[in-house]
Formats: structure tokens, sequence, C-alpha cells
């Protein structure tokens, strides 16, 4: 469990906070929320979010699955190792821990944005415990977040600028953030305030403008991560948001990658589909598979 000075100020009813932890000096201990019963679903959260970011979906799901909410490596309130790295790799490497060091088999993987990218790619890593995968809003395309607004735009380029990048990425008034992540959402109302002020905490803890700077730059290695979508062979259902970050083409693309998958595109929904539409989510996870 996190520290008294780092508690959540979330608390999702019928949660648990557990710790996996780390097997060797370049690995953190990794924090999920736990909660349900029956067949293991993992849930894998966008960028600059956490395991909370699926507060609403959960209660939908939890009497269907024994549902493990991740806070992906130094994200959340996972350990930050100094020299990490937070490239899909490394990032996929943490999702994979889960899986295995719990020994979760027959598992429906589902993931959002940076999320939906590793749940794909732990899935064609992992085909012996992996059933099913829903990915939304797959973030795999150039641009990424700062395609959401200008205020995107300034600060992921602010971020990710030598010399200064560091110094932007430790600052992060509230009003930006919450105006960034309204950015990604067709129904800005989902966007609530006390969720908005548990990111900023967890924002303050001591080297994680470092973890969100890598995390911006990872972006070309979620991109290069689409080669390896058709290795996956559970079935997969594609999700997106009819205002999502992805242009159409962006979406044709992984239809045509993957032409067997399901897909489904949420009217009038953004990048954040777990804030604004989970009951979306939860019709399709709780239908008869």
């Amino acid at each position: 469990m996190p520290s008294q000075e780092t508690r959540p100020t979330l608390h999702i009813p019928g949660t648990a906070g557990h710790e996996i932890p780390p097997r060797g000096s370049r690995e953190g201990t990794l924090r999920y929320l736990k909660a349900g019963t029956g067949a293991p679903l993992v849930l894998l959260h966008t960028v600059r979010t956490q395991a909370e970011h699926f507060r609403s979906l959960i209660p939908l799901i939890s009497d269907r699955y024994t549902v493990y909410a991740l806070d992906l490596p130094g994200m959340g309130y996972s350990e930050i190792v100094p020299g990490a790295s937070y490239d899909e790799p490394a990032m996929r490497a943490g999702v994979e821990r889960l899986l295995t060091e719990l020994d979760l088999k027959d598992v429906t993987l589902v993931g959002e944005s940076m999320g939906a990218v590793l749940a794909l790619t732990a899935a064609a890593d992992l085909p012996e415990r992996v059933r099913r995968v829903v990915a939304v809003n797959t973030y795999d395309f150039r641009g990424g977040i700062a395609r959401s607004s200008l205020l995107a735009r300034l600060v992921v380029s602010g971020v990710l600028a030598p010399g200064v990048g560091p110094v932007i990425a430790g600052v992060e008034p509230k009003p930006a953030l919450r105006k960034i992540l309204q950015g990604g959402l067709g129904d800005k109302a989902a966007l609530h305030e006390d969720y908005v002020d548990e990111l900023l905490q967890v924002g303050s803890r001591p080297g994680y403008p470092t973890v969100a700077r890598a995390v911006y730059q990872a972006l070309p290695s979620l991109i290069a991560a689409r080669s390896r979508y058709p290795e996956v062979k559970a079935p997969i259902h594609l999700v997106y948001g009819e205002k999502d970050w992805s242009r159409p083409s962006d979406r044709r693309a992984n239809k045509e990658l993957l032409p067997t998958a399901g897909f489904t595109q949420v009217r009038g929904a953004g990048h954040f589909i777990a804030l604004e539409r989970p009951d979306v989510l939860a019709d399709l996870l709780n239908a008869p598979a």
C-alpha cells in the first residue's frame, strides 16, 4: 500500500490496494487495485493517469469479473525507479509482471490510450494467459496528446524541449491540467475536480516530472508497437471515441491491420471513454462472449 504521505485521495467502493514487490534493483514496486469476483480482467490506464481512471467502470463490471487496475510503472503510486525506461517494452514488462506474478490466466485485457497499446503487445507476448483484448483509443499515432488542443501542443513541446523540458515538466498548474484533460472529452463535465486533485497529488511525487517527460518521449515506441498487433491470437475489439485524437485514417489503418477485430465507435465521446462513457465499456465487457 502507498505510504501515509502518498495515500490516494480517492477510494473506489469495493476495491482494495495491493502491491507487487520488485524482483531486482531495476524494477520498482507495482501498485494495483483489486475488486469483484469472477474471471480476471486487467485494466490499463492512459497517459498521465492511474488506476483511479477507472473509478466509474470498476463498479459496473465487478459483479462479473475479478478486476485488477494497475498503476503502470512509475505512474500513480507505483514506485519511481531512477533511470528507468518508460518506452513501450519497459511499460509492457510491468503489465506482464502483473499477469505472471499473480499467475493470472484466461484474462480479459482492457486498455485505454497507452494502456490499449500495452494490452495488445502484452497479449502478443503471453497468448497462453490472455483470452480477449479490448483496446480503447489506441495511443499509436503521430502527435498524440498534442492533437487535443493548442495548450496541449504548447505544454508537450515545452516538456520535450532540450534544457528547459525537465523544468516545464515539473510545473503543472491545476487550470492547465484540467484544460488539457478536458481536451480528451466530448462531455467536459465528465472530468471531476476530485480526480484532477488526485492527479496533481501524484504529479507532486519526487521524481514524477521525470516520469511524465519520459512518457511523452515514449510516443515513437508506442507507434512502433503497432507492428506487434497482428501477433495477437486472442479476439480483439477496438473501441474509438468519435472525437478521439486519432484521425479516421488512423482508425482505418488499425482496422486494416486487424481485419477480424470487432469495432465500436462511441458517438460524441473523446479520448477518455472510461471517464465519460463507462456504461458503453461495461455493456461490451458484460455481454456474453
